[in-house]
């Protein structure tokens, strides 16, 4: 027995499913998760020695890579002096300070310890501000493991095709609205019949948990309209596309602006870190200053700040970064796209930035029933020979791969020679498919 499968059978006892996330489990490939010991740049070891070339990235968080200097410096720094105080500090004023100045429509902000606990508290907080109870979000959207959210989610609720999750009372979910992605004609109905109870509207205006899809200009101006006229708030749920499709997130992307805004992953360096903001008058609704209780023994904690900080100021510093990730992603696409043609393997890819989705499927994806159309067994085979082929994605056809400023042309590369040997197997797994039916077939027509 190999010491990846030592080790992982040996959580098994200690952890449910040996993990301490579902998605890490690898449920339904057949195989076992690598454990990782160690990353530098774009590379990742496990405990048996085995290099990838990572494109999950912590699922998202590492754009500079793994171990970046500057950041392992800060987090070095800080920890010799600050571990954790539970009082204010003068890094929670420098990050705050930074991300008002810097992100579009935040004008005040608050420090949380993750995507789930932003993303419920701006819910909250947007419930407070308007005395409403019902929020909307939309079909294939995940944001986080909160009551109200796990109702029609994506990533590894999807991927274990159940609605939502066990554990959640019927109440805590009465007030949750699911529009459907992308779709003007459903979302103009659904506030037609309760646009006078609706608190908020909560989108990914760059999905990544139904795989990577970006909202349509065209329907992200209607909902802010509605919004305006029904006096809801709308949350922009930048946990994932924050600072990563660029600097200002996909916000960027859109001539429309939120009222609300979510962020973790990048803005934490590799560290638990979340945040929430936008609107002054809605900020202020919170506890101390309002009637919005919210608190947390660890938000803006001194080293995830220090950490937080060397990574957006690096980011900040270097549009080149971004110029970087998008020629190394468009390349990957590209020759992606001319390998799927050769072989007649249909894919469909979307990208922003560096969030890129290879869906194995006919025709444009753009809402969630597209995606559900994907064929999911051509993408397990896909992803054992990836994994075995020490290219490290993730294992759901429903989850987006990441790109980082330490992917070179050679990583893209390596991915591209890997994905073409997988569509010469497909190619000859299709052949002997047929050569079985076409036996079988016979056989029929023999005993007939």
């Amino acid at each position: 027995m190999k010491e990846n499968e030592i080790i992982f059978n040996e959580s098994k006892k200690y952890m449910p499913g040996g993990v301490n996330s579902p998605v890490r489990s690898y449920r339904g490939m057949d195989m076992t998760p690598p454990i990782i010991k160690s990353g530098k740049g774009a590379i990742i070891v496990d405990e048996e020695g085995k290099e990838y070339i990572d494109f999950v990235l912590a699922w998202g968080p590492l754009l500079l890579g793994h171990c970046n200097e500057k950041v392992v410096e800060a987090i070095k720094e800080t920890s010799e002096k600050a571990l954790a105080f539970g009082a204010p500090t003068f890094l929670e004023l420098e990050m705050s300070r930074f991300l008002c100045e810097n992100m579009p429509n935040v004008e005040m902000i608050r420090m949380v310890n993750s995507g789930t606990e932003a993303t419920m508290s701006a819910i909250k907080l947007a419930r407070g501000y308007t005395k409403r109870d019902k929020i909307v979000k939309f079909a294939g959207c995940y944001h986080g493991h909160f009551d109200g959210f796990l109702v029609e989610a994506g990533s590894g609720v999807l991927t274990d095709g159940i609605p939502g999750s066990l554990g959640v009372p019927e109440d805590s979910i009465k007030n949750t609205l699911i529009g459907v992605y992308n779709d003007e004609e459903q979302l103009v109905k659904l506030f037609k019949k309760y646009g006078k109870e609706i608190a908020a509207v909560i989108i990914e205006p760059v999905a990544g948990n139904m795989g990577t899809i970006k909202a349509e200009e065209k329907f992200m101006k209607r909902l802010r309209k509605l919004c305006n006229g029904y006096n809801s708030v709308l949350i922009f749920d930048e946990v994932m596309s924050g600072f990563r499709v660029s600097f200002t997130g996909a916000q960027s992307l859109f001539d429309v602006s939120p009222d609300l805004v979510t962020y973790a992953k990048i803005m934490g360096g590799g560290l638990p870190c979340g945040a929430y903001g936008g609107k002054k008058e809605i900020m202020e609704m919170l506890s101390p200053l309002g009637g919005v209780y919210q608190a947390g023994t660890m938000s803006g904690n001194p080293i995830v700040m220090a950490a937080g900080l060397a990574t957006l100021k690096q980011l900040k510093d270097h549009e080149e970064y971004y110029k970087h990730i998008e020629h190394i992603g468009k390349k990957l696409e590209e020759e992606l796209y001319k390998v799927s043609e050769k072989y007649n393997i249909p894919i469909s890819i979307n990208r922003y930035g560096g969030m890129m989705t290879i869906f194995f499927t006919k025709g444009k994806v753009r809402t969630f029933e597209d995606v559900k159309k994907c064929d999911e067994e051509r993408f397990k085979r896909y992803f054992m020979h990836m994994i075995k082929s020490g290219i490290h994605i993730p294992p759901s056809q429903f989850e987006t791969i990441f790109l980082s400023t330490c992917h070179n042309i050679t990583h893209v590369f390596k991915f591209i020679k890997a994905f073409e040997e997988f569509a010469k197997g497909e190619v000859e797994f299709i052949k002997n498919q047929n050569l079985e039916k076409e036996s079988l077939d016979e056989k029929v027509n023999k005993e007939n």
